[in-house]
Parts: C-alpha cells; sequence; structure tokens
C-alpha cells in the first residue's frame, strides 16, 4: 500500500483538528473546550495542534475562516437568487443579520471570536466584506439605483450596521424578537441609500 503524500497528510490533519475544535468550539464554547479532548477525539495529540495552528487562538482563527467561507458561499447564493441587483444587496445583507439567529455562529463567530480575537472589523475577513459591498455598491451606483454617495464609506457603514445587528442578536436574551427589530430597521436604513 503506498503512503499518502506529506501534504495530503497535513491537510488531513489540519481538517481533523479543526473539525473538532469547531464541534467543541460550538457546544461548550472556546472557554470550556478542552484542547486534550477535542484533540484526542480527532486521533491526534496537543503537538499536532502547536504544529498546525501555534495556539488554541490560532485554531480559533482557522475554525472562524471556514466558518465565514461557509457564510459568504451561502450569502453569494441568497445575492444570486434576487430578482434584481438592490433586492440582491438587501437580502445579502438581511440574510448575513438572520446568521446571527443560529447557534454556531452566535457563539464563535459574534460571541466567542471578538472576546478571543477582539474587534471583527479589524479581521482579515472583514476587508473582504467592505471591498465586495463597495463593489455591489459601486454597480448600483453606476446603474443609479444608489444615490450619489461615496461608496467605500457607505459600505463601511453597512458592514459596521450588520455586524453591529448581528452582535446585538447573539448576546440578546430573546435573539428572534431582537432580529425581527435589527431586520426592520436595517431593510429601513438600506432604503435611504436609494437614489430618489
Amino acid at each position: 500500500m503506498a503512503h499518502k503524500p506529506r501534504s495530503e497528510m497535513i491537510a488531513e490533519t489540519r481538517a481533523k483538528l479543526v473539525a473538532a475544535a469547531r464541534e467543541a468550539f460550538g457546544t461548550v464554547g472556546y472557554a470550556d473546550a478542552s484542547m486534550d479532548d477535542f484533540t484526542a477525539e480527532a486521533g491526534l495529540t496537543r503537538g499536532a495542534l502547536y504544529h498546525h495552528f501555534g495556539s488554541k487562538k490560532g485554531l480559533l482563527e482557522a475554525v472562524i475562516t471556514q466558518i465565514d467561507a461557509e457564510m459568504n458561499e451561502r450569502l453569494r447564493v441568497v445575492t444570486e437568487s434576487a430578482d434584481n441587483l438592490w433586492q440582491g444587496f438587501v437580502d445579502e445583507n438581511i440574510a448575513y443579520i438572520e446568521m446571527a439567529l443560529e447557534p454556531e455562529i452566535q457563539r464563535i463567530m459574534l460571541r466567542d471570536g471578538p472576546a478571543v480575537l477582539g474587534d471583527p472589523a479589524q479581521w482579515d475577513n472583514a476587508c473582504a466584506c467592505v471591498q465586495s459591498l463597495t463593489g455591489s455598491l459601486a454597480r448600483l451606483k453606476a446603474k443609479g439605483v444608489v444615490a450619489d454617495i461615496d461608496v467605500e464609506a457607505a459600505a463601511r457603514m453597512v458592514s459596521g450596521a450588520s455586524l453591529y445587528a448581528a452582535q446585538w442578536i447573539a448576546n440578546s436574551s430573546d435573539p428572534e424578537a431582537t432580529s425581527k427589530k435589527a431586520v426592520k430597521t436595517f431593510k429601513t436604513m438600506l432604503e435611504g441609500l436609494r437614489a430618489r
């Protein structure tokens, strides 16, 4: 039987650690997730975690990167399913806010992530989000759908408002009710961008 290439073994080890950590972080939270428990569950050692991620914090960053990529793919589908460019923009932003109702996203992305890694607006993926929103707003502006605004400034404000709304929902004692209030107000705010 041939041995697997080293790169394949590395990828498998990383994937096992991320999957085990994601399960632990999503169920008991970052603080209560035992490195020994989730490395044993993955059939690996704590040394493998340190080798591939440097620390538990580095592993959290990898889990967040994975979840963020999945969220972005879901949002892309939402945008592409809309009847028009404006509706796609609105639907994408609302879908992001509503993802805060999902327990794994609440705990990992919106509570533990900021507590451990700091302000999400400073995370690497935040730049990609702002760039995506800027591109969407530039296309909407070119078609005369939104007002003559600075699209980067608007993208940063929309991104900040949607992130804050999602964190508000995730930390609320009644996420469902908070989500309804946030979505209604956010839609009203977005309407302010439209060309009159």
